[in-house]
């Protein structure tokens, strides 16, 4: 029997609050950073440890659950995710020491991940017709929780100035916890996978990640780790998890007989740039915004975000007329031409170019998810959450740290162009900052992946003693110069998408046109 149109619903809209509350979550971490630097008497990168916490537990845990999920169930998969979620938020308003709100982070972090894990996998198995339709739709919640938590955070808590009079924030996220707990709850029956309803094996669906798509994971999730557990040295760590990348790939694809998918990897390697592009480019964006809505600016996310969550409820308009590597190819096209136009305009064409780039990034992650899903089907959860676990495991590897590095670079150039006397003491006399028991120097030579940069603090430039107070305004416009031109460099990232799905669409084209893979039956046998 299949499942009934109201148990879809059901499990639809559960799914879909829990993924909101993740994205309202992330919002409130992301907006009380300072307030815990303050009220628990910790550093800044103590503070960006909490922060983190809440993040690299997402893509571990997607992977890791994506062995277990089809054993246990998806109700009892959805339970956990509610505890851990539920957990994170009663530690997160009870903590009363940097231990215990890291451990709610973290706690955020793995509730996260369970959640994309099991959703992304229930929404296929329940809509296996239209996979690419409401995957997007079902990441339409994501952007809901960022417009829902940043409104009301900008709305009532603006203008907390202590942890104690803004951590009662976190109480609302129990609210979509709940409800969907409830939904859930008055589902009598859950689908299986749609690969376990076909009698495929775990065994086959490894054979579809494969010694490749192993590689690719295991080195990321080994990068991860090590930077969180404190093992390889900075310099060595990339190809340190490079080779036990290729250890652990080789044994897998001897163990299960399997090089992988080709096209597989190469979503996964594609997932770089485009995480990049999605989620490494905010900070530039937001600070570009300023002129344009001044105090308001902090909204220009929540604008983004609202931009994405109504395009992405109607993505079946255009996944009618286009293929997901169709309408991929045409989004990375809106990404290039919005940020382009954001590094060269100014006034009110800024946010014309951030509304276009906004409608550009609306529907890459859930529609890259469509096109895992429609054409490995095999692979059923692992495949689909490992893509998704490459995009958040990479951004932090390589996009947040390339734009930084970039933005350095430029900052560097200009102030040695603005202020050479100024650098020159700098630099002779190895000058830092901040606060006593966490200086760092204000110039460093720093090298991302073997290329050497130069990295200096324009703020504590301007404090020098020997700076001119009356030089201030003008160096400080400049230095906003050298975000536009970070986001000149990130057009860069779109424009390899773009050939990169040209390559896709040409590759579908030369087998007869894109179809989705079809497995022996379209029917999801509920447990």
């Amino acid at each position: 029997m299949d499942l009934t149109t109201k148990e879809k619903q059901l499990l639809f809209a559960g799914s879909f609050l829990a993924l909101a509350a993740a994205g309202a979550g992330f919002v409130f971490r992301s907006m009380v950073p300072g307030l815990w630097g303050s009220h628990f008497e910790v550093s800044a990168t103590e503070v960006g440890v909490l922060f983190g916490a809440s993040l690299w537990p997402v893509a571990v845990v997607m992977i890791l659950f994506s062995l277990v999920v089809d054993r246990i169930g998806y109700r009892l998969s959805m339970y956990i995710a509610m505890v851990l979620q539920s957990l994170s938020v009663i530690l997160t308003v009870t903590a009363h020491s940097y231990t215990a709100l890291w451990v709610a982070c973290l706690a955020a972090g793995a509730g996260h991940g369970a959640v994309e894990a099991i959703i992304n996998p229930l929404c296929a198995s329940v809509y296996p017709t239209q996979k690419s339709k409401m995957l997007n739709i079902l990441h339409a919640a994501w952007p809901l929780g960022v417009v829902m938590g940043g409104s009301l955070y900008l709305t009532l808590y603006r203008n907390a100035t202590t942890w104690q009079a803004a951590e009662t924030v976190f109480w609302f996220l129990m609210l979509p916890v709940v409800a969907y707990g409830v939904l859930f709850a008055l589902v009598k029956r859950f689908p299986v996978d749609e690969r376990v309803a076909n009698n495929i094996s775990t065994l086959e669906m490894l054979r579809e990640l494969g010694g490749m798509g192993a590689f690719m994971a295991i080195t990321f999730l080994c990068y991860e780790l090590s930077v969180q557990l404190g093992f390889f040295t900075d310099d060595g760590r990339l190809w340190s998890c490079v080779l036990v990348g290729l250890v652990g790939g080789a044994a897998m694809g001897f163990a299960v007989k399997s090089k992988g998918r080709w096209l597989f990897v190469f979503l996964c390697a594609i997932m770089i740039p485009l995480a990049a592009t999605e989620l490494g480019t905010d900070g530039w964006i937001k600070k570009l915004m300023e002129p344009a809505m001044g105090e308001h600016a902090g909204w220009a996310l929540v604008i983004s975000a609202a931009i994405m969550m109504v395009l992405r409820f109607f993505a079946g308009v255009p996944l009618r007329y286009l293929s997901p590597p169709a309408l991929l190819l045409v989004s990375s096209l809106c990404s290039v031409i919005g940020l382009y136009f954001l590094s060269v305009s100014s006034g009110f064409v800024v946010f014309l170019a951030f509304v276009f780039f906004a409608v550009g990034q609306t529907f890459y992650w859930p529609t890259v998810l469509g096109l895992v899903s429609e054409q490995f089907p095999r692979g059923g959860a692992m495949t689909l959450n490992t893509v998704s676990a490459m995009g958040l495991l990479t951004v932090g590897i390589f996009g947040f740290p390339f734009f930084g590095a970039v933005q350095d670079n430029y900052n560097a150039k200009t102030i040695a162009a603005a202020s050479p006397t100024v650098l020159a003491a700098i630099k002779s006399e190895k000058r830092t900052f901040g606060r006593s028991d966490d200086k760092k120097p204000i110039y460093a030579e720093k090298s991302l992946f073997g290329v050497r940069y130069e990295s200096i603090n324009a703020d504590a430039v301007v404090l020098q003693p020997e700076f001119p107070s009356a030089q201030k305004p003008a160096l400080l416009a400049k230095l906003q110069e050298t975000g536009r031109s970070t986001l000149r460099v990130a057009a860069l990232l779109p424009a390899v998408m773009a050939v990169a799905f040209v390559f896709i669409l040409l590759h579908f084209r030369s087998r007869g046109g894109y179809r989705p893979v079809q497995l022996r039956s379209h029917d999801v046998n509920p447990t």
